[in-house]
């Protein structure tokens, strides 16, 4: 240790003054908000995505179209996927959704489609909430069972 770096103890000297506090703190007067304004007044909250004036974004961009609240998003799930755990031996006999969350295809709380694409070479019990009509060709075909939920 030498004179040329001794430093105070840490948290022993305040780096910011503190603002609005009076005149004696060197910040008083306007407390670094300058003079006037909207900004100078206590209690200023700028609207998320305001611009000034100008016509916000979201105003300004048209909408159009319908948005269904009564719509179901289906986890789509292909034959071939289905194939490929099935090579692998992650599925055996039955397909269902606690077969499905084990190997993460779907979640828990996801509704299920069977998908067509692809090909099915092993006998399988599949039971979800949908199937496309060639999926649940292609399943009946290769001697297994399509129930739906």
């Amino acid at each position: 240790m030498q004179l040329n770096n001794l430093r105070p103890a840490k948290g022993a000297v305040k780096t910011s003054k503190r603002i609005g506090r009076g005149q004696g703190s060197g910040k008083g007067g306007t407390a670094t908000r300058g003079h006037k304004g909207q900004k100078s007044r206590s209690g200023y909250s700028r609207k998320i995505g305001f611009e000034g004036g100008q016509m916000p974004l979201q105003r300004r961009v048209p909408k159009f179209g319908f948005t269904n609240i009564n719509r179901k998003e289906y986890n789509g799930i292909n034959l071939d996927k289905i194939q490929e755990f099935v090579d692998a031996g992650k599925i055996k006999d039955t397909v269902n959704m606690d077969v499905l969350c084990a190997t993460k295809l779907a979640r828990k709380n996801d509704l299920v489609k069977i998908l067509g694409r692809g090909e099915l070479k092993t006998k399988l019990n599949i039971t979800v909430h949908k199937f496309t009509a060639t999926a649940k060709a292609a399943i009946e075909k290769a001697g297994g069972e399509a129930v739906t939920l």
